[in-house]
This record gives C-alpha cells, sequence and structure tokens, in this order.
C-alpha cells in the first residue's frame, strides 16, 4: 500500500490553485452576512458595543484553547479581557498566568492585525500559549521552530498500537525555508479576498 501524499509533497507545492468561479456565490453570501453584521453592530451603543467584544473576543480564546485540547475557565478568560480592554466589571476572578498568557496572544493577533508577521512575533505567541513550556503532561520547545527529537510532528488518532496518522509535518530541515516562504507570502500586498487568504494560509 502506498504511503499517503501530503500536501506538503506534491509538486507544485506551495504554488495553490483553485477556481474563483466555485467560490463567488459562497464568499458573496458571506459578504451579505458581514454586511449585517456590521450593521448590527454600529447601530448599538458604546457599551453594548464593548461587551459584544468582550463577549466574541471571549468565545474566541476558549475555541482557540480547545484545539489544542485545554479547557480553560470562562470567567478567568473574561476577566483578562475584560482588564486589558479597560472595562469596569464587578466581581471578576483573579485569572491564571496560562489565561493571560493566551489573551494576550490573541488581544495582539486581532487588536494588531496590520503589523507584519514575524518569525520573533509567533515565537512570542508560542511562549504565551505555553508558559509552563508543556502541553499537557509533555514538555515541549517553546519560542522556536520545532524539532524532530522525539519523533516527526503527525496529526494521530486512535488508540496506542493502533494509531492512524492523519498527517505528517514537513520535516524540520525544512522549516527555515518553508516558513520564510510562508511569512514573506503573507506579509506581501493580497491579491485576492480576504476570506479566501485565510484559507490559503491555513492550507
Amino acid at each position: 500500500m502506498a504511503s499517503p501524499t501530503y500536501i506538503h509533497e506534491l509538486p507544485d507545492w506551495p504554488a495553490l490553485t483553485w477556481s474563483q468561479d466555485a467560490l463567488l456565490k459562497p464568499l458573496a453570501a458571506l459578504r451579505h452576512q458581514q454586511g449585517r453584521l456590521i450593521g448590527r453592530m454600529e447601530s448599538l451603543g458604546f457599551d453594548l458595543r464593548q461587551q459584544a467584544v468582550l463577549r466574541t473576543l471571549t468565545e474566541d480564546v476558549l475555541k482557540t484553547s480547545e484545539i489544542e485540547g485545554k479547557e480553560l475557565d470562562a470567567e478567568q478568560v473574561r476577566s483578562s479581557i475584560a482588564r486589558r480592554l479597560g472595562l469596569d466589571i464587578a466581581g471578576l476572578k483573579q485569572p491564571a498566568r496560562e489565561v493571560e498568557g493566551i489573551v494576550e496572544m490573541m488581544l495582539d493577533a486581532t487588536g494588531h492585525y496590520s503589523r507584519a508577521l514575524t518569525a520573533e512575533r509567533l515565537f512570542v505567541w508560542h511562549v504565551s500559549l505555553f508558559p509552563t513550556g508543556r502541553s499537557g503532561t509533555r514538555r515541549i520547545h517553546v519560542g522556536a521552530w520545532r524539532d524532530d527529537a522525539t519523533g516527526p510532528m503527525q496529526v494521530v488518532s486512535g488508540p496506542i498500537g493502533h494509531e492512524r496518522v492523519h498527517f505528517e509535518a514537513p520535516a524540520t530541515n525544512r522549516l527555515d525555508r518553508e516558513m520564510a516562504m510562508f511569512l514573506d507570502w503573507f506579509n506581501a500586498s493580497a491579491t485576492t479576498d480576504n476570506v479566501s487568504q485565510a484559507a490559503l494560509a491555513h492550507l
């Protein structure tokens, strides 16, 4: 049985192509929904708008953490965001160091999205996400590109001994070049709409 081909092993990687025509209808529908949301936000008073921002950012932080298998205390997240936004809310919990780090990263990413994305900025975010240098019970290398000391980075599911590998990342000897290409592309002037650009960045 032939081994799977991952996206970074394709001959034209990272020059991705797609059908713009296939995206026209879904993008138009998305833009319509965005317009309605912006209209509703603009009709709110300042206090209600601040509350909506607080709720949205809290949800973003909680969902981002869930992807990494972490369940954060929602009240601690809300407290940290409210304090950083200068919102006066009674009865807020004192947030843990881990919560503060993730909130700091999220506010930098969303509040300063127009700043250049650099390796140093990514490393600072990484340290904020894992201030103890651990992911769960595993010690990890933070504030730097990963290494292959414990084997290749894989996305795996299934019980031990019967694991299924869904994805294997590029080897570490490719990372400097791959990330330099990505950062150059990301910081260049966008040639597609922002939603398509975000999808391409994810791929």
